[in-house]
């Protein structure tokens, strides 16, 4: 679904339905499920029409603002993401 403060034209969450509070949890606890999390990212990437050009974002923890503490992608897309930023 959309994320409720989007960062870039296509901004969507990908959340996978085993309950870890991160990616590096869901990696050590079930790493075939990390697997199909970045293939179910890429698949909503390509639906959401981002021609390969996309930016894949994992939050973990409060410091990297975090505030939702169960594992889940941000896909964004549809602008330029240069780098370095700014």
């Amino acid at each position: 679904f959309t994320d409720i403060n989007p960062q870039a034209p296509t901004h969507v969450l990908v959340i996978p339905r085993r309950h870890e509070p991160d990616i590096g949890s869901l990696v050590a606890a079930a790493p075939d499920e990390a697997a199909a999390l970045l293939d179910d990212a890429s698949r909503v990437a390509d639906q959401e029409g981002a021609d390969g050009n996309y930016r894949l974002v994992f939050n973990t923890g409060p410091d990297a603002s975090q505030t939702v503490f169960h594992c889940h992608a941000h896909v964004l897309a549809g602008r330029s993401f240069g780098w370095p930023p700014g």
